[in-house]
C-alpha cells in the first residue's frame, strides 16, 4: 500500500472517528444526561449545556421547518459532504486531508441528526454574561470549524509556491 493510500485511509478513519464521537456525545446529551428535560446545565460562569433543536445550518441560517425545506437542506448538506469526500480522494497533503476529514466527520454527524430527527442537536453554550460570541453549537460544528481553520492556515502559511509546469508537491 502506498503512503498516499495509507494517508487517505487515515483521513477517512479520522472522519469516521469524528462522526462516532459526535454521535456518542449527542446520544449521552439526549439520553443519560437528559438535557432535553433539564433544558440547561450550568457548568461554569461562561459555559453551559443547553438543549437546542437547530432546524437550519451554521448559525441557524437557512432554517427549514417544512418537510420539503428539511429535504432540500439534507440534499444540500449531503452534496457538500460528497464534495469534501471527493476532495479527500484527490488530496495529497496530509495536513489538508486532516482538515477535510474533520469537516467530513462533522458534516456527517449533523446530516445524521437532520435525517433521523429532522433537526440538529446543539448543546454547547459559550457565553460571557448575556453576550454569546457564537450561537449554541455541537461537537460536529466545532469539528467543521476546526477543519476550515486548518485548511485556511495551511493555505495561507504552509503551501509552497510552484513554478508553472512543475509537478505538485506531495507534502506528506
Amino acid at each position: 500500500m502506498s503512503l498516499l493510500t495509507r494517508n487517505r485511509l487515515a483521513g477517512f478513519a479520522l472522519a469516521l472517528a469524528t462522526f462516532a464521537v459526535d454521535r456518542g456525545v449527542k446520544a449521552w446529551i439526549a439520553g443519560p444526561l437528559a438535557l432535553p428535560e433539564q433544558g440547561a446545565i450550568y457548568i461554569t460562569s461562561f459555559f453551559s449545556l443547553r438543549w437546542t433543536q437547530n432546524l437550519g445550518v451554521s448559525l441557524g441560517l437557512l432554517s427549514a421547518s417544512s418537510s420539503e425545506g428539511r429535504l432540500a437542506l439534507l440534499a444540500m448538506t449531503g452534496l457538500i459532504a460528497l464534495g469534501v469526500a471527493i476532495w479527500m480522494l484527490r488530496e495529497k497533503a496530509m495536513g489538508e486531508l486532516a482538515g477535510l476529514a474533520v469537516i467530513l466527520g462533522g458534516a456527517l454527524g449533523n446530516i445524521y441528526d437532520r435525517f433521523t430527527r429532522g433537526y440538529v442537536i446543539d448543546y454547547a453554550d459559550l457565553h460571557f454574561g448575556e453576550v454569546r460570541p457564537f450561537q449554541i453549537f455541537n461537537l460536529a460544528d466545532a469539528a467543521i470549524t476546526l477543519g476550515v481553520l486548518i485548511l485556511l492556515a495551511r493555505s495561507l502559511f504552509s503551501r509552497e509556491k510552484r513554478e508553472p509546469g512543475s509537478p505538485s508537491p506531495t507534502e506528506i
